[in-house]
């Protein structure tokens, strides 16, 4: 009997798929997509109903053939790519591939894997599906629109800007999103308030602080501190007196497993990784890790869903363990269901441990610190949704001095719940800040401790994070979870946005081309749109809507809009973008330029005045000019001037000031010997293609030693290594390290 073939998409799926498999099947992987449009030209023939011109990706054709070959011994294939719209993708591609050229009948199934585990393979393997046309021209409707889209606008930009810019169907609606933020916080104008706190006493300890919040039965409003005064002499004469205790028992549940979106945001919030990373480690706990004797083990359930839906057996494994590792009080009496999201497709379950059981502490020798990390939140969030809810004793306390009302709140944990195990990122430690009040009686008197009136400012929207940027696209309906990780990347990659301080600021360059396209394209940029074209790529894979009709009532009004954005886009390529800055050398206005290092401005008089600066933008959004005084490094060795600290394309280097006639650049030196055996070169401080900062041997290529992390000329204590490197982690800040694999020295510096 012949072997049946299983396709998968990851190497790493193989080694846990023939663990379980046997010797019955033979399985290959396609590394991912094997064929896709072309990467140099649209590859979409608009007039014959926008039909698709795929060829191979280059590199793939010996993957190709090595399938071809498993193929020809095969009667059976098994196409077991990843279970959404891309896999499916993949899996036509495939079987396209594979029936070219046959000679012999060969029948293809589609197995979907939603978690690889022995049961769920068996189970998926033993009730093959088929291929499904309405979720592969669901994908392809999309990788179309997106080809148009893309390939379209932006030699536009190009043309108009700069060359190397993009512009993208729902990375432009995401880099919209951020610049009109930061509009608002730029034309936010500050408003002073002030708040009145009361220190107060009753018959029982605690002491406790109560909030003015009402003069004359209406809202206090205390708008200066003139006001705050005179309303804090008022009360320092009045008698304190309860008017009302109200006590309430509040349940409160425990939040759905995760999806993709909401992985992502508290991955974020509470381990600081990004979409993408939190994805890659997601991907590996997936496809499989090693366990020891237990070979590789699919960790986690697909991690590209939008539904909360759980299966019984894995509901009722969760509550068994609970029952046994908690206790029957934080088992509900009944399992937990949770609403289907209004846009989820419900093809695939929660991301969820595929074992309850495995506790994250029996896979600390098995996951490096990140992904175990990541297991942790998956597998306590998941528990956690069919535990008890958390009881919540909250107590609220009206105090009236003359015409003024004060209320004191507190919440005290009852019965923890759900919150023994796992609480959101937004919570606060204890179930979300525990005050303790004292007990008191409607009528009592109170003894006023101390006033304490304090000053405010009203605070401008705050700008995106990852977290609540992922969170805003989603409940608008932009994109689709699956696509936000790479979103977010290419955001930053072209350079439209960048991260400061976990946020996203827009470059002036996000704010210029975001600008040219809304005034051209509005639909484009348009929130509301955008998610009605997501909704009926939604129903093409339904199947109720036809794709090649999305695609015609798209691309009519598109192709006009482009027409008239080629004939009236301003272009700033040349002239640049008008500023109120003066220069300093001829007085004509600066504009701002964008050149192969990003924005700069530069003398509109160009080029009778060269005269160029580099710029910041101050927190209401007006230009500043940044300063920049040479450092003098040392002496040239070819003209004897002094040699400067400058900053270029890849970071900061050495030159010397007789430029334009000595031309004469070197990588800055950090002084500290190259630490591997036999070479007499020292470490050069170089920055990378992505501007990242790394320090190499000044004799590469002959020694190739390199490291990200800054170099200390000091010897390892423990081991006697030549060198120690700088590192700052998030758990214990700034150590001192050593780089010798087989030695643990480390010291935290201050």
């Amino acid at each position: 009997m012949k072997k049946g073939l299983v396709i998968v998409e990851s190497p790493t799926k193989t080694r846990t798929l023939k663990k379980y498999l046997g010797n019955k099947y033979e399985i290959k992987a396609s590394v991912g997509h094997v064929k896709d449009l072309p990467p140099r030209r649209i590859g979409v023939n608009v007039e014959r109903d926008f039909e698709p011109e795929y060829e191979v990706i280059r590199g793939k054709g010996k993957i190709i053939k090595e399938l071809k070959s498993a193929a020809s011994k095969a009667e059976d294939i098994y196409l077991a790519t990843d279970p959404d719209r891309e896999g499916e993708a993949i899996a036509w591609h495939i079987a396209e591939e594979l029936k070219n050229g046959r000679r012999k009948k060969r029948r293809f199934h589609r197995v979907l894997f939603h978690e690889l585990t022995e049961r769920a393979i068996k189970e998926a393997m033993a009730h093959p599906g088929e291929l499904d046309k309405n979720r592969f021209e669901s994908q392809q409707a999309r990788r179309i629109l997106d080809r148009l889209v893309g390939y379209q606008i932006s030699p536009l930009l190009w043309e108009k800007v700069k060359r190397g810019l993009s512009a993208g169907r729902v990375q432009s609606v995401a880099v919209r999103m951020i610049c009109d933020r930061e509009k608002e916080i730029r034309a936010f104008v500050p408003e002073e308030y002030w708040t009145i706190t009361a220190l107060l006493q009753a018959a029982l300890p605690p002491q406790f602080e109560a909030q003015l919040i009402k003069v004359r039965g209406k809202k206090a409003k205390i708008p200066n501190g003139d006001k705050a005064e005179q309303i804090t002499n008022e009360l320092k004469g009045l008698e304190f007196v309860v008017k009302d205790v109200q006590k309430r028992t509040r349940k409160k549940n425990a939040p759905a497993p995760f999806i993709t979106s909401t992985l992502q945001q508290d991955a974020a919030r509470k381990l600081g990784f990004s979409a993408k990373k939190t994805m890659m480690l997601a991907q590996r706990l997936y496809e499989g890790v090693e366990l020891g004797k237990e070979g590789p083990v699919g960790l986690i359930t697909y991690m590209r869903t939008d539904s909360t839906r759980v299966s019984q057996e894995a509901v009722k494994e969760a509550r068994d363990y609970i029952g046994a590792q908690f206790g029957k009080d934080y088992v509900p009496a009944t399992s937990r269901h949770f609403k289907k999201g209004k846009l989820a497709q419900d093809a695939h379950e929660a991301i969820r441990p595929t074992s309850a059981a495995r506790s994250p502490e029996m896979l600390k020798s098995f996951l490096e610190k990140d992904a175990l990390a990541l297991y942790d939140l998956i597998w306590k969030r998941f528990l956690a949704s069919q535990m008890s809810p958390a009881l919540l004793d909250q107590t609220r306390i009206d105090i009236e001095a003359g015409q003024y009302l004060l209320r004191a709140t507190g919440t005290i944990v009852r019965f923890p719940g759900f919150m023994v195990l796992y609480q959101e990122a937004k919570d606060k430690k204890g179930g979300g800040g525990d005050k303790v009040l004292p007990q008191v009686e409607k009528g009592e008197k109170l003894e006023l401790i101390k006033l304490e009136p304090k000053q405010h400012f009203t605070q401008p929207p705050p700008r995106y994070s990852e977290a609540s940027l992922i969170k805003a696209l989603e409940e608008k309906g932009i994109g689709r979870p699956s696509t936000y990780a790479a979103i977010l990347s290419t955001i930053q990659d072209k350079e439209y946005v960048r991260l400061e301080n976990k946020r996203f600021v827009p470059t002036e360059l996000g704010m210029l081309i975001t600008d040219l396209l809304v005034a051209h394209f509005p639909e484009i940029l348009d929130t509301s749109f955008t998610a009605a074209m997501e909704k009926e790529l939604d129903e093409v894979e339904e199947g109720t809507v036809s794709w090649v009709e999305v695609l015609k009532n798209f691309y009519g009004p598109f192709k006009e809009r482009l027409v008239q954005a080629r004939a009236k886009m301003e272009p700033v390529k040349a002239t640049g973008v008008e500023t109120d800055i003066k220069c300093d050398k001829c007085g004509s206005p600066m504009v701002i330029k964008y050149g192969r290092n990003g924005e700069f401005l530069a003398c509109s008089a160009y080029p009778e005045c060269r005269n160029i600066k580099d710029f910041t933008r101050n927190e209401r959004g007006e230009i500043e000019i940044v300063q920049h005084s040479d450092e003098v490094a040392g002496t040239c060795e070819k003209c004897g001037r002094p040699m400067v600290v400058k900053r270029g394309r890849y970071g900061k280097f050495l030159a010397c000031t007789g430029y334009p006639e000595c031309k004469n650049a070197q990588p800055i030196s950090t002084g500290v010997k190259c630490p591997e055996k036999g070479c007499s070169g020292e470490l050069l401080e170089r920055t990378s293609r992505r501007g990242k900062v790394f320090y190499s041997c000044s004799r590469y290529p002959e020694c190739k030693f390199a490291t990200w992390d800054r170099p200390v000329a000091h010897e390892c204590p423990d081991c006697g290594y030549p060198i120690l490197v700088e590192k700052n982690t998030r758990s214990e800040g700034k150590l001192l390290k050593c780089l010798n694999k087989k030695c643990s020295f480390k010291k935290k510096l201050d």
